[in-house]
């Protein structure tokens, strides 16, 4: 069964968070500010947080700038993971990942299935590993990010969760690539 193994020291990661929008500013962030509190609540580290057009390229950009900075263990994103056309998250964290998690996106409709029931199905909510560094894309609404986190993230970024973690096994996420 899922659990915290409070004899376990907690492990802050650094995260950095990044909301994708044509329109919003930091000001009315609402959904980055949701990330940004209970990843700092929860004793994590904001490593640094932007805000970008869906433009697919620059989001990919900045995704290898994150995944190329020692400081940065994980990247959150929010918004453009819907199904219009210009939600391009999915497809700019794609062209980065090395690996996919296919489960998060699968987890992350289970939870938002009880929610918001069958409207489920229009996010596309992904993740994945580059270069050691974890990436997620959420959508963009403070209710999709409030799930993400308190239902998936919040458990997969603690050490102390049991039977496993993302935390446990950051060290191993390059290791082909020092065998080389």
């Amino acid at each position: 069964m899922s659990r915290i193994d409070e004899t376990l020291e907690f492990i802050p990661v650094r995260i950095a968070v990044l909301t994708v929008s044509d329109s919003r500013s930091l000001a009315e962030d609402r959904s980055g500010q949701v990330l940004v509190d209970r990843l700092q609540a929860a004793g994590h580290i904001l490593a640094d947080r932007k805000i970008m057009p869906d433009e697919r390229t620059e989001i990919a950009d900045q995704l290898r700038a994150w995944v190329a900075d020692a400081a940065v263990d994980v990247v959150i994103s929010t918004g453009g993971t819907g199904l219009t056309g210009r939600d391009v998250s999915v497809e700019a964290h794609r062209d980065v990942y090395e690996k996919e998690i296919e489960a998060f996106g699968t987890v992350f409709t289970i939870v938002s299935m009880k929610k918001i029931g069958t409207s489920a199905v229009q996010s596309r909510a992904t993740g994945g590993v580059a270069g050691g560094t974890y990436l997620f894309a959420l959508p963009g609404s403070p209710g999709a990010c409030k799930d993400g986190w308190d239902e998936i993230l919040a458990f997969q970024l603690d050490y102390r969760h049991r039977p496993c973690n993302f935390v446990e096994i950051m060290p191993r996420l390059t290791e082909t690539q020092r065998r080389k």
